[in-house]
C-alpha cells in the first residue's frame, strides 16, 4: 500500500504542475483579443469619419459643374448675351461686329468649353453693360452680401431658438400657440412686403431708422480714409475706432436684417419647438425625471442638446434661403449687394455677370452645405453611414 500511495503521488504532481502551467497562458489568450477586438473599432470610426468627409467634398464638384452647366444654357436659350442686352440700340452692323468680337456666333457647344475653360483659370468674363471684370464685382458687392448674411442668421438664431424653446416649455398653452401663429406669419410672409412694412413703421411713421442704404454719406466719406477696407462695414467702422460710424452702420442694417432673418427665424421656431417636444417626452428623459432631476434642467440639458442636431442639419438648407432672400432684401432696402447687382444685371439682361454671381452663390451654398453636414457627423455618428 505504501508503494502504490509513494507510487501515485508523483504521478498526481506532474498533472497538478501541467495545470499550472497550462493557465497562466489562459490569461492573455482570453484579454488579447478584447484588446485586438477594440482597436480595429477605433480605425473603423475614424476611417468611416474619413471616407465620409472626403466623398462629401468630392460631391461639391458635380454639383456646381451641373449648377454651372444649366445655368449656361438657359441664359443661352433666349440668344446671345449681346442681342438681348445691346439689341434695338445698335445698327445692324455695329451688333453683328459685336457679336463676332465676342465670339458668340460660333457653335454653342464651342462657347461651353470655353467657358468652362475660363472658369478653370478663373476668368468669369466681363459684363456686358459696364464692361467690368465679373471677378472685381464679386469682390467688390460680396462682402455686403455677406455682412447682410451673417446679421440675418444671427437675428433667425436668436428669434428661433428662443422663442422655439419658450414654445416648446409651455406647450399647449396660450403662449404656445401664440409664438407658433408669429412663426407662421414669418415664413409665409413675402420678405419684400416685410420690409415694406417695416420700412413704413419705423421710418417714415416713428423716424427712428434709415430706410435705405448700408450708411450714411457722412460714414461712406469716413470709409474712403481707409487704406485696406474688407467691405464689411462693421468691421471698417471699428478700424476706424469710431464709434457713431459704428452706431450709423448698425441703425442701417437692423431692418434689413430683421426682415431676411425673421422669414428663417419661423423655420427654426417650428424646428426647435417640434424636437425639443420630442425629445422631452423619450424614454431617458422619463428615466432621468424617475431619478427626481427637475424639469428646468430635463428642458434646458438633456433634452435640448439631442434636439440640436436637426437644427444644425437644417441651417444648411437655410442659409440658401437667406442668399435667395437676400436679392428681394437688398433690392427694397437699397442695400448695395450681389442681390442687389443681380436685380440690376437681369433687368439689363446681362448674362454675364448674372453666370458669374449664380456660380458664386452655389459654390457658397455647397461649402456651408457640406460644413454642416461634417458638424453634424461629429455631433452623431450615425450620419456617416
Amino acid at each position: 500500500m505504501s508503494q502504490s500511495t509513494m507510487q501515485s503521488t508523483p504521478e498526481s504532481e506532474p498533472s497538478t504542475r501541467d495545470v499550472s502551467q497550462a493557465k497562466p497562458p489562459e490569461k492573455p489568450s482570453g484579454t488579447m483579443p478584447a484588446k485586438s477586438a477594440d482597436k480595429p473599432k477605433k480605425n473603423r470610426i475614424s476611417g468611416g469619419f474619413f471616407r465620409f468627409v472626403v466623398t462629401r467634398f468630392l460631391l461639391i464638384i458635380p454639383t456646381v459643374f451641373i449648377l454651372v452647366t444649366v445655368v449656361f444654357f438657359v441664359m443661352r436659350a433666349t440668344g446671345d448675351p449681346i442681342s438681348a442686352a445691346q439689341g434695338g440700340r445698335l445698327s445692324p452692323q455695329e451688333l453683328q461686329r459685336r457679336i463676332h468680337a465676342a465670339g458668340y456666333d460660333r457653335p454653342l457647344i464651342v462657347q461651353y468649353f470655353e467657358y468652362l475653360g475660363g472658369l478653370l483659370r478663373g476668368d468669369l468674363g466681363t459684363t456686358l453693360t459696364d464692361n467690368q471684370p465679373v471677378s472685381s464685382i464679386l469682390v467688390r458687392y460680396g462682402a455686403a452680401t455677406l455682412e447682410l448674411a451673417m446679421l440675418s442668421l444671427i437675428v433667425a438664431l436668436v428669434v428661433g431658438i428662443g422663442l422655439g424653446r419658450i414654445a416648446a416649455k409651455h406647450r399647449d398653452h396660450s403662449a404656445d400657440a401664440g409664438i407658433r401663429v408669429f412663426a407662421i406669419l414669418c415664413y409665409a410672409t413675402p420678405v419684400f412686403f416685410l420690409g415694406l412694412v417695416l420700412k413704413l413703421v419705423f421710418s417714415t411713421w416713428l423716424g427712428v431708422l434709415p430706410s435705405s442704404g448700408r450708411s450714411s454719406l457722412a460714414s461712406d466719406m469716413q470709409f474712403n480714409r481707409l487704406v485696406s477696407p474688407t467691405g464689411l462695414y462693421i468691421i471698417d467702422a471699428l478700424q476706424l475706432g469710431n464709434m457713431q460710424v459704428l452706431l450709423d452702420v448698425l441703425k442701417h442694417a437692423i431692418l434689413p436684417a430683421l426682415a431676411l432673418g425673421l422669414l428663417t427665424a419661423g423655420v427654426f421656431i417650428r424646428l426647435v419647438r417640434t424636437n425639443v417636444i420630442s425629445t422631452y417626452n423619450s424614454d431617458y428623459i422619463e428615466a432621468a425625471r424617475s431619478r427626481g432631476v427637475s424639469e428646468q434642467r430635463l428642458l434646458s440639458k438633456h433634452s435640448w442638446k439631442p434636439a440640436l442636431i436637426p437644427i444644425i442639419t437644417v441651417m444648411g438648407m437655410q442659409i440658401a434661403m437667406l442668399l435667395a432672400g437676400a436679392v428681394l432684401t437688398e433690392t427694397t432696402f437699397e442695400w448695395k449687394g450681389l442681390g442687389f447687382m443681380l436685380s440690376n444685371y437681369l433687368k439689363a439682361r446681362d448674362f454675364v455677370a448674372v453666370q458669374g454671381i449664380v456660380i458664386l452663390i452655389a459654390i457658397i451654398v455647397s461649402v456651408v452645405n457640406f460644413i454642416v453636414d461634417v458638424i453634424s457627423a461629429l455631433i452623431d455618428p450615425r450620419v456617416r453611414y
